[in-house]
Protein backbone atom coordinates (compact mmCIF):
# COMPACT_ATOMS: atom_id res chain seq x y z
CA UNK A 1 0.00 0.00 0.00
CA UNK A 2 1.44 3.38 -0.99
CA UNK A 3 1.85 6.15 1.56
CA UNK A 4 -0.43 9.17 0.99
CA UNK A 5 1.39 12.13 -0.44
CA UNK A 6 2.17 14.82 2.11
CA UNK A 7 2.26 18.35 0.75
CA UNK A 8 5.45 20.37 0.77
CA UNK A 9 5.60 23.39 3.06
CA UNK A 10 5.32 25.64 0.01
CA UNK A 11 2.01 24.01 -0.97
CA UNK A 12 0.53 23.83 2.52
CA UNK A 13 -1.91 26.11 4.30
CA UNK A 14 -1.41 26.17 8.08
CA UNK A 15 -3.89 27.23 10.76
CA UNK A 16 -2.66 27.84 14.31
CA UNK A 17 -5.13 28.17 17.17
CA UNK A 18 -3.49 30.14 19.94
CA UNK A 19 -1.26 31.75 17.35
CA UNK A 20 -0.94 35.17 18.96
CA UNK A 21 1.78 34.29 21.49
CA UNK A 22 4.05 31.60 22.92
CA UNK A 23 4.43 28.32 21.08
CA UNK A 24 1.69 29.22 18.61
CA UNK A 25 3.37 32.41 17.44
CA UNK A 26 6.81 30.76 17.39
CA UNK A 27 5.31 28.00 15.24
CA UNK A 28 3.88 30.60 12.85
CA UNK A 29 7.35 32.05 12.31
CA UNK A 30 8.76 28.54 12.00
CA UNK A 31 6.33 27.47 9.29
CA UNK A 32 6.89 30.63 7.27
CA UNK A 33 10.63 30.17 7.61
CA UNK A 34 10.21 26.64 6.24
CA UNK A 35 8.44 27.91 3.12
CA UNK A 36 4.74 28.10 4.03
CA UNK A 37 3.05 31.07 2.37
CA UNK A 38 -0.57 30.67 3.59
CA UNK A 39 -1.16 31.03 7.32
CA UNK A 40 -4.20 31.48 9.53
CA UNK A 41 -3.99 32.66 13.13
CA UNK A 42 -6.84 31.98 15.56
CA UNK A 43 -7.06 33.81 18.88
CA UNK A 44 -9.71 34.88 21.35
CA UNK A 45 -8.34 38.41 21.74
CA UNK A 46 -8.77 40.48 18.55
CA UNK A 47 -6.14 43.05 19.52
CA UNK A 48 -3.51 40.41 20.24
CA UNK A 49 -4.48 38.49 17.14
CA UNK A 50 -4.19 41.48 14.85
CA UNK A 51 -0.90 42.47 16.50
CA UNK A 52 0.48 38.97 15.93
CA UNK A 53 -0.65 39.07 12.30
CA UNK A 54 1.15 42.40 11.85
CA UNK A 55 4.33 41.03 13.43
CA UNK A 56 4.30 38.00 11.15
CA UNK A 57 3.66 40.10 8.02
CA UNK A 58 6.41 42.51 9.00
CA UNK A 59 8.89 39.65 8.87
CA UNK A 60 7.23 37.81 5.95
CA UNK A 61 5.46 40.41 3.75
CA UNK A 62 5.26 37.90 0.90
CA UNK A 63 2.93 35.61 2.84
CA UNK A 64 -0.85 35.51 3.05
CA UNK A 65 -1.66 35.77 6.76
CA UNK A 66 -5.26 35.85 8.00
CA UNK A 67 -6.54 36.38 11.52
CA UNK A 68 -9.82 34.86 12.69
CA UNK A 69 -11.14 35.66 16.20
CA UNK A 70 -12.67 32.72 18.05
CA UNK A 71 -13.49 31.56 21.56
CA UNK A 72 -12.34 27.94 21.40
CA UNK A 73 -14.57 26.98 24.32
CA UNK A 74 -17.62 27.15 22.05
CA UNK A 75 -17.89 24.44 19.36
CA UNK A 76 -20.12 26.54 17.12
CA UNK A 77 -17.56 29.37 17.06
CA UNK A 78 -14.77 26.88 16.39
CA UNK A 79 -16.64 25.39 13.45
CA UNK A 80 -17.27 28.84 11.94
CA UNK A 81 -13.65 29.93 12.48
CA UNK A 82 -12.27 26.82 10.81
CA UNK A 83 -14.67 27.27 7.90
CA UNK A 84 -13.66 30.93 7.57
CA UNK A 85 -9.95 30.10 7.63
CA UNK A 86 -10.50 27.38 5.04
CA UNK A 87 -12.36 29.76 2.75
CA UNK A 88 -9.68 32.44 3.05
CA UNK A 89 -6.69 30.14 2.62
CA UNK A 90 -8.15 27.67 0.12
CA UNK A 91 -7.34 24.63 2.26
CA UNK A 92 -6.16 23.62 5.71
CA UNK A 93 -3.30 21.16 5.46
CA UNK A 94 -1.94 21.61 8.98
CA UNK A 95 -3.84 22.47 12.16
CA UNK A 96 -1.95 23.35 15.33
CA UNK A 97 -3.91 23.55 18.58
CA UNK A 98 -1.81 25.55 21.04
CA UNK A 99 -4.59 26.64 23.37
CA UNK A 100 -4.87 26.31 27.12
CA UNK A 101 -6.87 27.94 29.87
CA UNK A 102 -5.16 29.90 32.64
CA UNK A 103 -4.23 27.53 35.45
CA UNK A 104 -2.04 27.39 38.55
CA UNK A 105 -1.18 24.03 40.15
CA UNK A 106 -2.89 23.38 43.47
CA UNK A 107 -2.96 20.29 45.65
CA UNK A 108 -6.16 18.30 45.29
CA UNK A 109 -7.50 19.07 48.74
CA UNK A 110 -7.25 22.79 47.90
CA UNK A 111 -9.34 22.56 44.73
CA UNK A 112 -13.09 22.94 45.19
CA UNK A 113 -14.95 19.97 43.76
CA UNK A 114 -17.31 22.31 41.95
CA UNK A 115 -14.31 23.67 39.99
CA UNK A 116 -13.35 20.30 38.51
CA UNK A 117 -15.65 20.52 35.50
CA UNK A 118 -14.44 23.99 34.51
CA UNK A 119 -10.79 22.91 34.70
CA UNK A 120 -11.30 19.72 32.69
CA UNK A 121 -13.62 21.28 30.12
CA UNK A 122 -11.52 24.43 29.68
CA UNK A 123 -8.33 22.48 29.08
CA UNK A 124 -9.45 19.33 27.28
CA UNK A 125 -12.34 20.32 25.04
CA UNK A 126 -10.86 23.09 22.81
CA UNK A 127 -8.35 20.78 21.03
CA UNK A 128 -11.15 18.26 20.56
CA UNK A 129 -13.46 20.89 19.06
CA UNK A 130 -10.72 22.06 16.70
CA UNK A 131 -9.83 18.54 15.59
CA UNK A 132 -13.47 17.67 14.98
CA UNK A 133 -14.05 20.84 12.96
CA UNK A 134 -11.09 20.37 10.63
CA UNK A 135 -11.39 16.60 10.18
CA UNK A 136 -14.05 16.55 7.44
CA UNK A 137 -12.12 19.16 5.43
CA UNK A 138 -8.95 17.10 5.60
CA UNK A 139 -10.89 13.94 4.73
CA UNK A 140 -12.25 15.61 1.60
CA UNK A 141 -8.80 16.72 0.45
CA UNK A 142 -7.22 13.35 1.23
CA UNK A 143 -4.80 14.23 3.99
CA UNK A 144 -3.45 16.63 6.56
CA UNK A 145 -1.63 16.94 9.86
CA UNK A 146 -3.11 17.83 13.25
CA UNK A 147 -0.83 18.72 16.15
CA UNK A 148 -2.40 19.06 19.60
CA UNK A 149 -0.39 20.52 22.47
CA UNK A 150 -1.12 19.18 25.96
CA UNK A 151 1.45 18.92 28.77
CA UNK A 152 3.65 16.42 30.58
CA UNK A 153 0.97 16.28 33.26
CA UNK A 154 -0.73 13.83 30.90
CA UNK A 155 2.07 11.31 31.43
CA UNK A 156 3.86 12.14 34.69
CA UNK A 157 1.98 12.16 38.03
CA UNK A 158 2.79 15.60 39.41
CA UNK A 159 1.61 16.94 42.78
CA UNK A 160 -0.65 19.90 42.18
CA UNK A 161 -1.78 18.70 38.74
CA UNK A 162 -4.31 15.97 39.53
CA UNK A 163 -7.28 17.54 37.75
CA UNK A 164 -5.13 19.25 35.14
CA UNK A 165 -3.36 15.95 34.47
CA UNK A 166 -6.70 14.27 33.88
CA UNK A 167 -7.57 16.93 31.30
CA UNK A 168 -4.19 16.63 29.57
CA UNK A 169 -4.43 12.84 29.51
CA UNK A 170 -7.81 13.26 27.83
CA UNK A 171 -6.18 15.34 25.06
CA UNK A 172 -3.48 12.71 24.58
CA UNK A 173 -5.83 9.73 24.36
CA UNK A 174 -8.21 11.68 22.15
CA UNK A 175 -5.33 12.50 19.78
CA UNK A 176 -4.03 8.93 19.68
CA UNK A 177 -7.49 7.50 18.99
CA UNK A 178 -8.23 10.15 16.36
CA UNK A 179 -4.95 9.20 14.71
CA UNK A 180 -6.06 5.58 14.40
CA UNK A 181 -9.41 6.61 12.94
CA UNK A 182 -8.04 9.22 10.53
CA UNK A 183 -5.01 7.41 9.12
CA UNK A 184 -7.08 5.71 6.40
CA UNK A 185 -7.74 9.19 4.99
CA UNK A 186 -4.08 10.18 5.06
CA UNK A 187 -4.53 12.35 8.15
CA UNK A 188 -1.88 12.33 10.87
CA UNK A 189 -2.62 13.33 14.46
CA UNK A 190 0.20 13.80 16.97
CA UNK A 191 0.52 15.47 20.36
CA UNK A 192 3.24 17.41 22.16
CA UNK A 193 3.48 17.34 25.94
CA UNK A 194 5.82 20.09 27.18
CA UNK A 195 6.54 20.88 30.79
CA UNK A 196 7.73 24.34 31.78
CA UNK A 197 8.23 26.64 28.76
CA UNK A 198 10.34 29.71 29.46
CA UNK A 199 9.18 33.15 28.42
CA UNK A 200 5.45 32.41 28.29
CA UNK A 201 2.55 33.89 30.29
CA UNK A 202 1.95 30.46 31.84
CA UNK A 203 5.56 30.25 33.06
CA UNK A 204 5.31 33.73 34.55
CA UNK A 205 2.08 32.79 36.30
CA UNK A 206 3.22 29.48 37.82
CA UNK A 207 6.59 30.90 38.91
CA UNK A 208 5.10 33.96 40.62
CA UNK A 209 4.54 32.58 44.14
CA UNK A 210 3.17 29.84 46.33
CA UNK A 211 3.11 26.09 45.79
CA UNK A 212 3.36 26.29 42.01
CA UNK A 213 6.52 28.42 42.28
CA UNK A 214 8.35 25.78 44.33
CA UNK A 215 7.03 23.01 42.06
CA UNK A 216 8.27 24.55 38.84
CA UNK A 217 11.49 25.89 40.29
CA UNK A 218 12.29 22.26 41.13
CA UNK A 219 11.29 21.27 37.59
CA UNK A 220 13.61 23.87 36.09
CA UNK A 221 16.51 22.51 38.15
CA UNK A 222 15.82 19.06 36.68
CA UNK A 223 16.03 20.40 33.12
CA UNK A 224 19.75 19.75 32.77
CA UNK A 225 19.51 20.24 28.99
CA UNK A 226 17.90 23.63 29.56
CA UNK A 227 14.32 24.72 30.13
CA UNK A 228 12.43 24.51 26.84
CA UNK A 229 11.60 27.73 25.00
CA UNK A 230 8.73 28.31 22.54
CA UNK A 231 11.10 27.89 19.59
CA UNK A 232 12.06 24.40 20.79
CA UNK A 233 8.45 23.30 20.59
CA UNK A 234 7.93 25.18 17.34
CA UNK A 235 10.67 23.22 15.58
CA UNK A 236 8.90 19.94 16.40
CA UNK A 237 5.53 21.42 15.39
CA UNK A 238 6.93 22.41 12.00
CA UNK A 239 8.46 18.95 11.54
CA UNK A 240 5.16 17.22 12.37
CA UNK A 241 3.37 19.46 9.88
CA UNK A 242 5.69 18.63 6.99
CA UNK A 243 6.70 15.79 4.70
CA UNK A 244 9.51 14.62 6.99
CA UNK A 245 6.91 13.15 9.36
CA UNK A 246 4.79 11.48 6.67
CA UNK A 247 4.78 8.14 8.53
CA UNK A 248 4.31 9.52 12.05
CA UNK A 249 0.91 9.46 13.69
CA UNK A 250 -0.51 8.80 17.13
CA UNK A 251 2.75 9.85 18.80
CA UNK A 252 3.08 11.82 22.05
CA UNK A 253 6.34 13.73 22.28
CA UNK A 254 7.84 15.56 25.24
CA UNK A 255 10.37 18.36 24.80
CA UNK A 256 11.28 19.35 28.34
CA UNK A 257 15.05 19.52 28.72
CA UNK A 258 15.14 16.34 30.81
CA UNK A 259 12.56 17.22 33.46
CA UNK A 260 10.95 13.84 32.88
CA UNK A 261 11.16 10.81 30.59
CA UNK A 262 8.23 8.83 29.35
Amino acid sequence: MSTPTVKSYEDSAVVIAGGSSGVGLASAFGFLGAGVTRLGLLSRNPERGEAARDRVLERHPEATVEFVPVDVNHPDQVAKAIESAHDQLGSIDVLVSSVSAAYRPELLHSIAAEDFAAIVNGQALPPMYLTRAVLPLMQQQGGGSIINIASDAAKVPTPGESVLGAAMAAIVMFSRTAAMEAKRNGIRVNALTPSLIAGTPTADRVLSDGFSKSLFEKASRMAHLGVAEPEDLAEMVVFLGGPGSARMTGQVISINGGISAG
